[in-house]
């Protein structure tokens, strides 16, 4: 194992090595399948539960507690996921955080309550936060080779965006042909066979888990006994200070933007003037199409980081690339176009995906070569976790409050110009922060 994948010339993957790289991208589609569908049936979802009208305020209540109080479990738990994955070893906890979210999604679907349907998104939430961390740490040591280490890492994690099409085709097939599916609690509701699909990551798991090898990095220090102990007030020290701040503030404000904007679209199509008089199915048929555009965007966005990745040599250059464009099309795709018509909705949607999708794929590939062996897991989670989780994902709590407060004949067009704000003021501050984002003093990793 160790000759073949320390081998910095090798130009072809060995079967293992692809082996590694399919089982990391299944972990990365999974992550955002079980995500990503939580915009497409929380509002079903919550008018069943619930038992009140689309037009609740209670609903849109719920829709900020939801998004955000997971993400904040998720953000604790995925701290202490990177410092365990540091002490514990890579594989170890990227299996058992699979694990976790696959059981907790496949819970979610038997909810009987609004409380059930957030402790069980808390479960789904954590385990993802943690394979996140576990998987990129493991597939950069994996790889030491620079150049095929930046491909693996940004191809992998391009599949990331596969699992929000699969989502999108999942919730249309389910509402189109529901009824035909055995009865979940007496019904045929669509939103509870999306949830327990987030079951299927586990099956492949199980049957491959005894041949995935240990990150040989982390492996041979541990036995040669010179593994120093994570530490998180090392982060803070004057080697790594400047990094974990900008890093975290960074990772909160693409996070931001993907939370408190894109991921309310789905909420906003039912209110689209030739949306609002179809029947429910047609509806949920439509918002999928919705989804889908953004997900075919942030499909493309990863691609073209990964593109980009391996020739841009500035990481600053390389991030401001979809930044800049970024802050420019949220505005005016939220405060105009979702108000205006279905079609130039969802090509808004795909390009704020292309540039906000593109960003949360940028870390994969750049917080690996900031932080050494021992700190690596631990500095990618407090940025992921606490900047991204903790602090990020409060834009959808904070878009959802704004909304009851914004002028607007409808709640779909509030909710569209709440998005709008909160989306562009986390453009601004990821912009800003990235003129002090340190560059990586060289393309190997960090001992």
């Amino acid at each position: 194992m160790s000759p073949a994948l320390s081998d910095a010339s090798a130009a072809r993957l060995t079967p293992l090595q692809w082996l590694i790289a399919i089982i990391a991208a299944i972990g990365f589609a999974f992550d955002s399948y079980v995500l990503l569908m939580l915009p497409l049936i929380v509002r079903p979802a919550l008018i069943e539960l619930l038992h009140v009208p689309p037009g609740s305020p209670l609903i849109n209540d719920w829709v900020g507690i939801i998004f955000y109080v997971p993400a904040v479990a998720g953000g604790i738990f995925g701290l202490l996921g990177g410092y365990l994955t540091d002490l514990l070893g890579r594989r170890r906890v990227l299996v058992w955080s699979i694990l976790l979210y696959a059981f907790s999604a496949f819970a979610s679907g038997y909810s009987t309550s609004v409380p059930w349907l957030l402790f069980w998104r808390c479960g789904t939430f954590v385990g993802v936060c943690v394979e996140f961390v576990a998987a990129v740490a493991w597939l950069s040591e994996l790889f030491p080779n620079p150049k095929q280490r930046e491909s693996v890492v940004g191809y992998t994690q391009v599949v990331g965006s596969f699992g929000g099409v699969m989502v999108t085709a999942a919730y249309y097939l389910v509402v189109t042909y529901g009824e035909h599916l055995p009865a979940i609690r007496g019904g045929h509701e669509a939103w509870r066979y999306t949830l327990m699909s987030g079951v299927i990551p586990a099956i492949p798991l199980m049957l491959i888990r005894p041949f995935l090898p240990e990150s040989p990095t982390w492996r041979e220090k541990k036995l040669a006994g010179t593994l120093k102990r994570p530490s998180f007030a090392e982060l803070f020290d004057a080697r790594f200070k400047k990094t974990t701040i900008v890093t975290t503030v960074m990772m909160a404000a693409a996070f931001g933007a993907a939370f408190g904007a894109i991921q309310q679209a789905p909420r906003i199509v039912p209110g689209l003037p030739e949306v609002r008089t179809l029947p429910r199915a047609a509806v949920e048929q439509t918002v999928s199409a919705v989804q889908s555009y953004q997900e075919f965007g942030g499909l493309a966005g990863r691609f073209l980081l990964a593109f980009l990745a391996v020739r841009v040599i500035s990481r600053r250059k390389l991030v401001r690339m979809f930044q800049v464009p970024g802050l420019i099309l949220v505005p005016i795709v939220f405060a105009s176009f979702g108000t205006t018509g279905f079609t130039i909705l969802k090509w808004g949607v795909f390009l704020t995906g292309i540039t906000t999708i593109g960003q949360l794929s940028f870390w994969g590939n750049y917080l690996p070569r900031v932080y050494p062996t021992y700190l690596r897991g631990t500095g990618e989670s407090f940025a992921a976790n606490v900047g991204g989780r903790m602090i990020g994902t409060c834009a959808a709590l904070l878009t959802t409050q704004l909304a009851n407060v914004m002028p607007g004949s409808t709640p779909p067009t509030r909710l569209a110009y709440a998005s709008a704000i909160v989306g562009t003021g986390a453009y601004v501050i990821g912009l800003v922060a990235s003129f002090s984002l340190p560059e990586p003093k060289r393309e190997e990793l960090p001992e």
